[in-house]
């Protein structure tokens, strides 16, 4: 997550994260066989993609703030609550919900 902030501070795009989007990363792309590779590739399908296409659609401009977060909402009664990543622009940035990443 740190290169892909590093790389988006070049294009005046700041990036944040919360702990639980690190963790639902961690989740996702665990695999003891492999070691850190899954990680990488959930980060770049998950992450580095899904801004790319923000930035192409115009989403995402210079000077904008990007928080990476994870979404709990319930997405059927039958089913429980489905963790899943959310990139959106951040309107404010709340700092005590951001991991200390600058």
């Amino acid at each position: 997550m740190e290169r892909v902030k590093n790389r988006l501070k070049q294009k005046k795009i700041d990036l944040h994260y919360t702990p639980e989007a690190v963790k639902l990363l961690g989740v996702l792309g665990f695999d003891p066989n492999f070691g850190a590779r899954p990680v990488k590739r959930v980060i770049q399908q998950l992450v580095e993609n899904e801004i790319a296409m923000g930035v192409l659609r115009g989403d995402f401009r210079e000077e904008d703030s990007i928080i990476v977060d994870t979404d709990d909402t319930p997405s059927g009664k039958e089913r429980p609550p489905l963790n899943r990543l959310i990139i959106k622009k951040q309107e404010s940035l709340v700092a005590d919900a951001m991991v200390a990443n600058d």
